[in-house]
């Protein structure tokens, strides 16, 4: 388990503190005559990574690290990491097999980073003049693992250069997809809940809030929402706003539910039917917990939850807590 300080860290890099940690890894590798020299370069560059995943400076130096090291296990831990956090994507993992890692681990890692850029903004100036690499963008975002918070985080800051970009819908359609395996992503919440609200787009704005506060409760976006939205004028009356209906609420559920699963990844988290396979949605919930598909077992508790099932009420605290400790 992973205290909420250090996972604050991993969803908000810290720049300063992964240069320092950099720093100070790098002044350890030019005095790197003796093992224990090496072993404290180690130390330092990964906590380089784990204040900033976003710098490709502190993967570089902890894979030099490990290199020099011969430290292949090391070398094909932080190779898979870092693809880990591009999405797990399947082909670049598979390029890990019955390669030496001593001789073309940094030839690997040099390529993920340059085919698929961790800083936003330099990710935007490469994609966002290139239609079709804007729709190989769409197509790889709607097959990916993003899971991990810190993938679930890139990708969120590479969909909103999209919006900025103009493309509202896209980034609607992306965001929804990229919420559907993290719904702790309170920030996009957030975002996409504002997006809805200027669009005039009031009952998916209050789905959106919704959501952002239901996991940080301290936020309040959907409260504030509530408030604009009942002192509404029209004709110098107030008109009252009501939230949506309990069944609009559980369809947009049922949605978020049915993409929670990547299309590449299906085959480790089956589709449960509740019809063919005799199954009460309990039941269900338990085996897509089972079968780590937490977020469709969010949804799926959520829906109950909004009906005012007092299980699922529980079940969706649980399953909150399950999905905080996951890394």
């Amino acid at each position: 388990m992973i205290n909420s300080d250090i996972k604050e860290k991993l969803q908000h890099p810290r720049r300063s503190l992964g240069n320092r940690h950099r720093s100070q890894a790098e002044k350890f590798l030019k005095i790197s005559n003796d093992e224990s020299n090496l072993n404290w370069a180690d130390q330092s560059a990964k906590q380089a990574i784990l204040y900033d995943f976003t710098n490709p400076e502190n993967w570089i130096t902890l894979t030099k690290i490990k290199i020099l090291k011969k430290d292949i296990i090391g070398i094909r831990a932080v190779l898979e990491e870092l693809f880990t956090i591009l999405g797990r994507d399947p082909e670049l993992l598979n390029q890990l097999k019955n390669v030496d890692l001593t001789h073309n681990g940094m030839d690997l890692l040099h390529a993920g980073l340059n085919i698929d850029p961790l800083d936003p903004d330099k990710w935007a100036k490469e994609v966002l003049a290139d239609e079709k690499a804007v729709e190989k963008f769409c197509l790889r975002v709607e097959s990916l693992d993003l899971r991990d918070v810190r993938a679930n985080v890139l990708f969120s800051r590479r969909i909103e250069r999209l919006r900025d970009n103009g493309d509202e819908d896209l980034f609607i359609h992306l965001s929804r997809i990229i919420l559907a395996q993290r719904p702790s992503n309170h920030e996009t919440w957030n975002e996409l809940g504002k997006l809805h609200e200027r669009r005039g787009e009031y009952d998916d704005a209050w789905f959106c809030y919704d959501q952002a506060q239901t996991y940080f409760p301290t936020l309040e976006v959907r409260d504030r929402y509530k408030k604009r939205m009942e002192a509404k004028m029209d004709g110098g009356k107030i008109i009252p706003w009501k939230e949506p209906k309990i069944k609009n609420r559980v369809d947009f559920l049922k949605k978020m539910e049915d993409m929670a699963s990547p299309k590449n990844y299906t085959e480790n988290l089956e589709i449960l039917d509740l019809e063919e396979k005799g199954l009460d949605v309990y039941q269900k919930i338990t085996d897509l917990r089972e079968m780590n598909n937490l977020s469709g077992a969010f949804f799926l508790s959520r829906q109950l939850a909004a009906e005012g099932d007092e299980r699922g009420i529980k079940l969706v605290k649980e399953i909150m807590e399950d999905m905080s400790d996951e890394i």
